[in-house]
C-alpha cells in the first residue's frame, strides 16, 4: 500500500480514527531532506502493510493540524496510536533507521 496523502479536513477520519498506527510525515515540496527520504518511506509502507499506514501531510497545503501540533522543523515524522501521538522523529535518515525506528515504538 503505497503513502496516504492526508489534509487538514482528512486528518481526524484519516489518522485520529484509524484502527491502525498512523506514522504521518509532514513535508513540503521545496524541503530537500524530505524529497529524499520519500521514496523509503514508500518502500516501508509496503513492508510494513497491516502494520501502519504512513501518511504525508503537506504544510504548505494544510496548516492547520501542523500549527496544533507544532511542526517547526521538517521533515517531522510523528507517529499516532489510538489517536495519540506517541513519537517522533525530525530530520533525514537512511532508509534502515527509518524503518528500524518505526519498528521499535509500533
Amino acid at each position: 500500500m503505497p503513502t496516504k496523502a492526508v489534509t487538514d479536513a482528512s486528518f481526524s477520519a484519516d489518522v485520529l480514527e484509524s484502527s491502525t498506527p498512523v506514522l504521518v510525515d509532514f513535508w513540503a515540496d521545496w524541503c530537500g531532506p524530505c524529497k529524499m527520504i520519500a521514496p523509503a518511506l514508500e518502500e516501508i509502507a509496503e513492508e510494513l502493510e497491516g502494520k501502519v499506514t504512513i501518511a504525508k501531510m503537506d504544510i504548505m497545503e494544510n496548516q492547520t493540524i501542523p500549527g496544533q501540533i507544532g511542526v517547526q522543523s521538517i521533515p517531522l515524522m510523528v507517529l499516532f496510536k489510538d489517536g495519540k501521538p506517541v513519537a517522533q522523529k525530525l530530520g533525514a535518515a537512511p532508509k534502515s533507521q527509518l524503518k528500524g525506528w518505526l519498528e521499535s515504538v509500533l
